[in-house]
């Protein structure tokens, strides 16, 4: 079950590899196969067509949600596809 997010305003503060941290904003949520995926667009840029892309996985050690990068290239490459379909494909037009 694929979502856009237009009502609910979800801000996530992530950190990089080098420690910066940036804030992004809960652009949509897709489900496939009892996986939720996320698109977050970066507050600070002002590109609208820039998004990142992570996978909500479970940390047993920590008791918590975790977003995490998609290291998979298939399915980054699938799931990504959803999403551009999603924000840049016009929807059909009523006749």
């Amino acid at each position: 079950m694929s979502q856009l997010n237009p009502f609910e305003e979800e801000i996530f503060t992530l950190t990089d590899e080098d420690g910066n941290e940036s804030r992004f904003e809960l652009l949509a949520s897709h489900e496939q196969s009892g996986v939720t995926y996320v698109a977050l667009g970066p507050l600070d840029e002002s590109e609208n067509n820039e998004y990142v892309i992570l996978r909500l996985d479970y940390d047993a050690e920590n008791d918590e949600e975790v977003l995490v990068t998609i290291d998979d290239d298939d399915e980054f490459d699938a799931i990504a596809d959803i999403f551009d379909d999603m924000f840049f494909n016009d929807p059909p037009e009523n006749q």
